[in-house]
């Protein structure tokens, strides 16, 4: 099984690799690819950075680059593990990318929803070097993701998390998602 988490930037996707991974499912992270690459490319970890790394990745590779370059990581982990999580996905190529790749495995979308408030306020504290610093650059990083069809992912999630609360009643809800995936036991 391969799950998909997908979300806007800060909107908890992290937490539910945390518990998922805690269960022994192993994860890739595409933004760590994209990242890699940066530091490969000798280009800064910066939102400028990332956004011209991921350019000319789509440019060398097409499209669903990112998820190409994952591929290989995620074929070594499903003879391993028999599932992994992915998370970063973007745009339904990416997730069409994996289907041809991994006919045989089910794939399971879960989109993890925030408002856009309570992901600046993640943000801010986060501490990445190429997390927005401000409101501004905040809603540009937000219209990159939505133009990389991030949303049409999200229509199309098998699961929806909401993540507007105390963060326990998030850890409950995907704890919850676990059991019914099968990755807990009940």
């Amino acid at each position: 099984m391969i799950i998909c988490v997908v979300g806007m930037p800060g909107s908890g996707k992290g937490e539910v690799v945390r518990i998922f991974s805690k269960y022994g499912v192993p994860h890739v992270s595409m933004g760590d690819v994209v990242r890699e690459e940066a530091d490969k490319r000798g280009i800064p970890r910066t939102p400028d950075g990332m956004n011209k790394v991921s350019i000319q990745l789509r440019q060398e590779l097409g499209d669903n680059a990112v998820a190409k370059l994952t591929v290989p990581r995620v074929k070594e982990l499903l003879k391993k593990h028999g599932t992994v999580i992915i998370d970063g996905v973007r745009s339904l190529g990416e997730i069409q990318t994996f289907r041809n790749a991994f006919p045989e495995e089910e794939i399971i979308i879960i989109a993890v929803h925030s408002s856009p408030k309570k992901r600046f306020e993640r943000l801010k504290t986060r501490g990445r070097s190429d997390d927005p610093k401000t409101w501004e650059d905040f809603e540009v990083r937000d219209q990159k993701e939505l133009r990389f069809g991030i949303g049409n992912v999200m229509a199309l999630a098998d699961y929806m998390v909401v993540n507007e609360n105390h963060i326990d009643d998030y850890k409950k809800e995907i704890e919850r998602l676990a059991r019914k995936l099968g990755l807990a036991k009940h």
